[in-house]
């Protein structure tokens, strides 16, 4: 009876201790007004891109010469640009090309940059100084210029602009994944590993990639915003996304010439562009906060 007792002991703190963790975080995250409006902008976003096609009153891409650069009104509540598009509609459709270009660009640095941040801080020696003078080199050139070269060697279009924006931002994640394989991997637990006889491909995906987790999701959530902001302006000198697709940076440079006549053409894709990048950098910060080790058993 008393090892029975012993096990239910055993068992019922753990789980008490996972419910605690879970009402730590949430109360963490959602504790400032400012996360919550950011993670509600973001979800708004979300929302718009999925139903595009439902929200949007009019085609975006449909032409209507009799009706250009008309003000806004009950027809079309945020006008029309110079060919007649109905600018709210390119405004909702927009959403979909700066939430694609984020997730798709962040998802090319992370995969190359904490690849090569895990193989560098694991092998460390040579290989280590080969990979972090060529990050370095890169993190040398401003992030915008290093996105522009790329773009400019890739040429336009939605998918190499994806691919220049995801190459400009690899280098930090591959400066982080370094600094935390190095911190990680002299712990005991991958000591421990290591004289079990564990493969290095199993101790690195195994063991020291999801101790690295937390930084990474913070550093992904705040360069989903970075990338949309770069995204708008390659869009916006003429490098970018190029018409007829619906991109917020493109549609600024559009509407730039015609701010005496309707200002809305630039301002609306201007301040969503703007509130998306606040967004994620507060929901950034509320995961930071979230996450951070330090703070466990305090709140």
């Amino acid at each position: 009876m008393e090892k029975k007792t012993t096990i239910n002991t055993i068992v019922q703190p753990g789980e008490t201790k996972r419910v605690t963790e879970f009402q730590r975080f949430r109360r963490v995250f959602f504790g400032r007004a400012v996360v919550i409006f950011g993670f509600v902008i973001i979800l708004i976003l979300f929302f718009t891109a999925i139903f595009a096609p439902l929200l949007a009153p009019y085609d975006p891409y449909e032409i209507d010469m009799a009706n250009a650069l008309q003000t806004p009104g009950i027809t079309h509540w945020l006008g029309t640009d110079e060919i007649g598009r109905d600018v709210l509609s390119r405004l909702i459709y927009g959403t979909r090309t700066s939430l694609m270009v984020g997730v798709v660009a962040v998802g090319v640095a992370v995969a190359i940059g904490v690849t090569l941040g895990l193989i560098s801080g694991y092998f460390g020696r040579w290989l280590d100084s080969i990979i972090m003078r060529f990050i370095d080199a890169l993190m040398s050139i401003p992030g915008m210029v290093l996105a522009l070269v790329f773009a400019a060697i890739l040429g336009g279009g939605l998918i190499n602009i994806m691919i220049a924006v995801g190459i400009s931002m690899m280098p930090t994640y591959c400066r982080l994944m370094r600094g935390q394989v190095l911190s990680i991997k002299s712990f005991d637990f991958i000591l421990a590993a290591h004289s079990l006889g564990s493969s290095d491909s199993r101790i690195m995906l195994r063991h020291i990639a999801p101790n690295c987790l937390p930084p990474l999701i913070v550093l992904v959530t705040l360069q989903l915003g970075m990338a949309i902001l770069i995204e708008a302006g390659l869009s916006f000198i003429g490098v970018g996304i190029s018409p007829p697709e619906a991109a917020w940076g493109s549609m600024v440079n559009s509407g730039y010439s015609f701010l005496d006549m309707n200002p809305v053409l630039s301002f609306a894709p201007g301040l969503s562009i703007m509130l998306v990048v606040l967004a994620f950098n507060l929901v950034g910060d509320g995961l930071r906060d979230a996450l951070d080790p330090r703070l466990r058993g305090i709140l």
